[in-house]
């Protein structure tokens, strides 16, 4: 029987407001836990399932120049 963490993060986070949500990210960024990584992963994803296709490339682009 496989867990579904995707499923549960979700649960947690459901009908969060703005604050707990950046509340959230500043937590996970601060701790620098591993295990935060899943939770921040699952709200990357609510933000591009959201996110039109020129904040998309915009965001690309900021990654990445974090990333050099």
């Amino acid at each position: 029987m496989g867990f579904n963490l995707r499923g549960a993060i979700m649960s947690n986070i459901q009908g969060s407001s703005q604050e707990d949500v950046e509340a959230t990210i500043l937590d996970a960024i601060q701790s620098g836990e591993e295990k935060m990584l899943p939770g921040l992963g699952v709200l990357f994803e609510v933000y591009w399932q959201q996110a039109d296709e020129s904040t998309k490339d915009q965001l690309c682009a900021d990654i990445s120049k974090g990333l050099n």
